[in-house]
């Protein structure tokens, strides 16, 4: 198996797989629109191409990260683009959070040029990311999936074939969602508490040690209580990610209760301005909704203002 491998799409999630697959003596070539994720390439011992055809070229294995499955199939088939750069057989890991007939189209249409396509999503924050400490969720043909094991180890935990084309997408939604729902829970429980005085650090202690305890509650519990909004997550991407979820339930006929109201919530946060801060910043939302006055981040910049 060749040691060097194309990434198209190099944001906080792209950075971490570069740091990790260089970590496991990975030759990377990469292409972003973003000079300064270039530059962070460049800073990690990768080689910068012009394109993401360029990407694709001479390597067995591209990875795709980008935000959404429109840009995706845009950078897939449009001019210069990784289909016009790739050889046949080339496999595309595609960890888009995707649409999952998008990602079942991609498929097919690549299938007919010989070129093998997964939707590789992937679970866990970019902070996750830079430890290694993703999990990968694959859709498409089990051999393609045993054949880029050694590829998904470069970057993460665990991997595991969810079925045919699209798997890994309609996974990852269902994924997102229940974290979502964590997320919701633990927001709308640390209001309560505010509101009734209790010290907020404490309340979380127990949270922890309770029945009700999560992973979200370390992850995102202190930055609620610190209104740290830095960037592991994305409100705008969150919002994207949760009107796939409706998306997806309306076609199979499924209940989507509480993704609603989480999506409606995350709206609010886009329409303050908080599209850039991490997710959990729907929490000023939350505390709005219960007449706490909004915060400043942690860059002393009110929250709320464009």
């Amino acid at each position: 198996m060749s040691k060097r491998i194309g990434i198209v799409g190099m944001g906080l999630m792209g950075q971490a797989f570069i740091t990790n697959l260089r970590k496991s003596q990975f030759g990377v070539q990469g292409f972003d629109l973003d000079p300064n994720r270039m530059d962070q390439l460049a800073e990690a011992g990768g080689h910068q191409v012009d394109t993401p055809a360029d990407a694709a070229k001479d390597v067995d294995c591209l990875i795709a990260s980008l935000p959404t499955s429109d840009i995706a199939r845009e950078v897939i088939f449009g001019a210069n683009g990784i289909a016009s750069g790739a050889a046949e057989g080339l496999y595309v890991c595609d960890t888009t959070t995707a649409r999952p007939e998008d990602s079942e189209r991609t498929y097919t249409e690549l299938k007919e040029r010989g070129i093998r396509y997964m939707d590789s999503a992937v679970s866990g924050t970019s902070t996750m990311a830079q430890t290694g400490d993703l999990v990968v969720i694959a859709g498409g043909d089990a051999k393609d999936f045993e054949a880029c094991r050694d590829y998904f180890a470069g970057f993460s935990r665990a991997a595991y074939h969810m079925g045919p084309a699209g798997s890994g997408a309609r996974t990852k939604l269902i994924i997102n969602l229940i974290l979502a729902g964590n997320r919701l829970a633990l927001a709308e429980g640390m209001v309560l508490g505010e509101k009734a005085g209790l010290e907020a650090n404490n309340l979380l202690e127990i949270l922890k040690d309770g029945a009700c305890s999560s992973k979200t509650m370390v992850d995102k519990g202190p930055k609620m209580i610190d209104a740290d909004y830095s960037k592991q997550g994305q409100v705008k991407v969150s919002l994207k990610d949760s009107r796939l979820m409706m998306d997806m339930g309306q076609k199979l006929g499924a209940p989507t209760m509480m993704i609603q109201v989480y999506s409606q919530i995350m709206q609010a946060a886009l329409e303050k301005g908080y599209a850039e801060k991490d997710t959990v910043a729907f929490y000023e939302i939350m505390r709005g909704m219960a007449g706490l006055e909004e915060r400043e981040g942690i860059d002393d910049v009110p929250f709320g203002k464009k």
